[in-house]
């Protein structure tokens, strides 16, 4: 079993535990804790149950036990209502914990529901990352297929295929969907395509609209229920500090490289290195580790991206605490200095400011003012742990 970077017996209180599916929620649960209640929303039967009696779980939990209990509901946004018990059963019983899992936020919010009012912390699960898979880890198959646990550790490639259309077909094109109450599923499905090819560039709401058929508002909403169902996550412009110019649309990252892939029928096709879909894919990889590792470290950062109206651009800007760092991401042991002139623009326009290039050579090293490092590496400095820049 892979040890995953959230520990949840460390966890003290109740928690919301978000996650895409498939990130593997219910295995860590079950694998680290031994829950005295265990509620599946996801089985028809007990989303039944529970939907027309919220009362149920007051009485079932009343039965355990008068002292220490850990209550699991999985995929709560199925039965947001029932949040009404679990509100009453933590006033009443100090000592019972829960573990409420979800693969969106979407419903809780549309809904109004009662969110428990800051009695459980959120946490969140994310694919596995480099740190998890240690000598697991290869880069390109990270890149091609994602790293959603169980289809990366699907050793047979054409089920691993299987795996990954399913997910898009089910889940992402159906279930998304119904969730979201899209009237439109072939525009819906269209959207992800085209959703798939802009990945990680800067969004025009207008010419996505344009290509669909749709208006743009309907294409705003869309992302929205992709960030809710937390299929993605916006990046928004950095705009402080800078007198040049600024773009203001954000972009817009999936949750996993696979997932991209599968969108635009690349399953089959070699991903080759140094072409510039495999630099895309490793910008893409290496903002999900650097999100991930920033929420599983409990690191106090924010991440931006820049870009002026002129085309000048850094993939990440980093602030952390009074720190803040442009950090490019590239393909390449030894990436050339000509391709990082957006890292030195922004050191002239903010030179308090540090450059960092994260690439794939196995020693760090520093040039022209610039910090050459693996991602891993990066995230243990920016963690405080052993590695030293600057």
């Amino acid at each position: 079993m892979i040890a995953r970077m959230l520990n949840l017996s460390a966890l003290k209180n109740s928690i919301f535990l978000f996650g895409p599916r498939q990130t593997g929620k219910t295995s860590l649960i079950s694998n680290t804790l031994q829950p005295d209640l265990f509620i599946n929303l996801l089985d028809y039967d007990s989303f039944m149950r529970y939907s027309t009696d919220h009362s149920l779980l007051v009485k079932e939990v009343d039965r355990l036990t008068k002292g220490h209990a850990l209550v699991v509901i999985d995929e709560i946004q199925k039965c947001p209502d029932l949040l009404n018990s679990v509100h009453l059963l933590m006033e009443q019983k100090k000592k019972v914990k829960f573990i409420l899992t979800g693969s969106s936020a979407r419903k809780l919010r549309k809904a109004g529901v009662n969110l428990l009012g800051g009695r459980a912390i959120t946490a969140h699960l994310y694919p596995l990352i480099q740190n998890e898979l240690k000598d697991l880890f290869i880069l390109d198959d990270v890149l091609h297929y994602g790293s959603l646990p169980k289809i990366y550790l699907e050793n047979n490639l054409p089920e691993k295929i299987r795996l990954l259309k399913s997910y898009v077909d089910t889940y992402l094109r159906e279930e998304i969907a119904q969730e979201a109450i899209v009237r439109n599923l072939p525009a819906f499905t269209r959207f992800l395509e085209f959703a798939a090819d802009e990945n990680g560039n800067i969004l025009n709401f207008q010419k996505i609209a344009r290509e669909i058929g749709i208006h743009s508002k309907t294409i705003k909403e869309y992302f929205q229920i992709l960030e809710d169902t937390l299929i993605g996550k916006m990046l928004y412009p950095y705009k402080k500090l800078s007198r040049r110019r600024l773009i203001s649309h954000p972009k817009f990252y999936f949750f996993d490289c696979g997932i991209v892939t599968a969108l635009k029928r690349g399953l089959q096709k070699e991903l080759i290195k140094s072409s510039a879909e495999y630099g895309r894919a490793f910008e893409h990889w290496a903002f999900l580790e650097l999100t991930a590792a920033i929420d599983y470290y409990e690191i106090e950062a924010s991440v931006y991206f820049y870009r002026t109206a002129d085309g000048a651009e850094v993939d990440f800007i980093i602030e952390k605490g009074d720190e803040l760092w442009a950090v490019e991401a590239k393909a390449s042991q030894h990436p050339d200095l000509a391709s990082l002139r957006g890292l030195k623009g922004f050191l002239k326009e903010n030179p308090k400011a540090k450059a960092v290039c994260l690439c794939t050579t196995p020693r760090p090293y520093a040039d022209s003012k610039i910090e050459f490092i693996s991602c891993r590496d990066f995230i243990l400095f920016l963690k405080g742990g052993e590695h030293k820049l600057g």
